[in-house]
């Protein structure tokens, strides 16, 4: 990898670590496609859930104490078990058709809540196992895992710091178990991990930062821009390769 694809690489690190720690969620939706897009499908994704483990862990050593352990136990549970069927669907089912048919639903039903403060399409204990599923599913075939849990908190009116705290350690959980299942991480050099792991420090120092600065709603109204925003791109991406 030359020069100017690793800082390429590092500054889209740097930009979704600092999202994620203002919004609670941000890095697989910013960096995804522009890593699938320097290091292929398959290096890219790998890295996205190599640094998404690295970036929930760090900033939920800032958060921690926000952990709702009653969700987490529902999310990621079910994004455990969804991700098992997901590795092999990965494997198996052009990604293109599944891309489409994955963004169009969480986009819809993202917007469905938006538009209905009465619609809620993710409560109670079901709501919990379906966003979590399809979290760990979206997270190992596209390296996306936010935008179910973006609408089951939308759905439940969950408290934005106590969404951060929770929502960092499912995505460390899911992002874990995404890793184990494409055979651990991507055979990168030292220089490689040195840059990324960097930035991304940088990243999550600076987010903190800002957060400090931004009112809940307003960090709200980031997660929920970025969920819309990830969904779409799902579909584009594979309408794209199709």
């Amino acid at each position: 990898m030359g020069v100017a694809e690793l800082a390429l690489v590092a500054a889209v690190v740097l930009v979704g670590a600092t999202t994620q720690r203002v919004s609670g969620m941000g890095f697989g939706l910013v960096s995804a496609p522009f890593l699938v897009l320097i290091l292929g499908p398959f290096l890219g994704i790998l890295l996205t859930n190599a640094l998404g483990l690295t970036t929930s862990l760090i900033v939920l050593t800032q958060v921690w104490r926000q952990v709702d352990l009653s969700k987490l136990v529902l999310l990621a549970l079910a994004a455990l078990i969804a991700i098992i069927p997901g590795a092999w669907v990965a494997l198996t089912v052009p990604s293109a058709p599944l891309a489409i048919v994955v963004g169009s639903l969480t986009f819809s039903a993202l917007l469905a809540v938006l538009l209905s403060e009465r619609l809620r399409v993710c409560r109670g204990v079901p709501g919990a196992l379906s966003a979590g599923a399809m979290s760990g599913f979206m997270s190992v075939t596209a390296g996306v895992g936010g935008p179910p849990i973006t609408l089951y908190a939308l759905s439940t009116q969950w408290e934005h710091r106590s969404f951060v705290g929770t929502a960092q350690l499912c995505f460390a959980i899911t992002a874990g178990g995404s890793l184990i299942s494409k055979g651990g991480l991507p055979p990168f050099p030292i220089s490689m991990w040195a840059v990324t792991l960097g930035t991304l420090l940088g990243g999550v120092l600076v987010g903190g930062r800002l957060a400090r600065h931004i009112s809940a709603d307003r960090a709200r109204s980031l997660m929920v821009a970025l969920a819309l925003t990830g969904s779409l791109t799902t579909v584009v991406k594979g309408i794209t390769e199709m």
